[in-house]
């Protein structure tokens, strides 16, 4: 039987995050009908994947552990998003992204599970790229550099 996942627990506090955020919020809505940009479209696509991965793998660590897995909702202002370009729905996802490596460096530092460090490590670094790779690309459309490797 299932036991209940504590809020503190660092792989629920993982999925929590990873679940809520914007990136997942624009996947989830539908990003292919978001105007703007389509590099940015696939930067968060590619964003989405991988942390879709993590999530997966979370999952299936918390279901070992026979606990529950989290209940997550998206912030109700994230739906006053549709219609607003990608470019600055992109700040927002990158903003995100800045709290997400913050918080997973605290959840891969967490004590006394090893799995769940490496999971929140493994977070940590693709929040990291991620963020760099959409600041990176905001500065070439800025630029009109659009389509332009760096």
């Amino acid at each position: 039987m299932a036991s209940h996942t504590a809020a503190s627990d660092p792989l629920a506090r993982l999925v929590s995050t990873l679940e809520s955020s914007p990136a997942m919020y624009l996947a989830d809505s539908g990003l292919a009908s978001y105007p703007g940009a389509p590099e940015i479209r696939v930067a968060i696509e590619s964003l989405v994947a991988e942390q879709k991965d993590v999530l997966s793998r979370a999952a299936n660590l918390i279901a070992d552990r026979e606990q529950l897995l989290p209940q997550v909702a998206f912030p109700i202002a994230y739906t006053a998003w549709h219609d607003v370009d990608l470019r600055h729905l992109a700040a927002r996802v990158i903003e995100s992204l800045k709290r997400q490596v913050a918080d997973f460096t605290v959840l891969a530092g967490a004590a006394g599970d090893a799995a769940g460090s490496d999971l929140a490590g493994r977070a940590q670094e693709i929040a990291r790229r991620h963020a760099e790779t959409l600041e990176g690309l905001l500065v070439r459309l800025r630029a009109g550099l659009a389509g332009q490797t760096a």
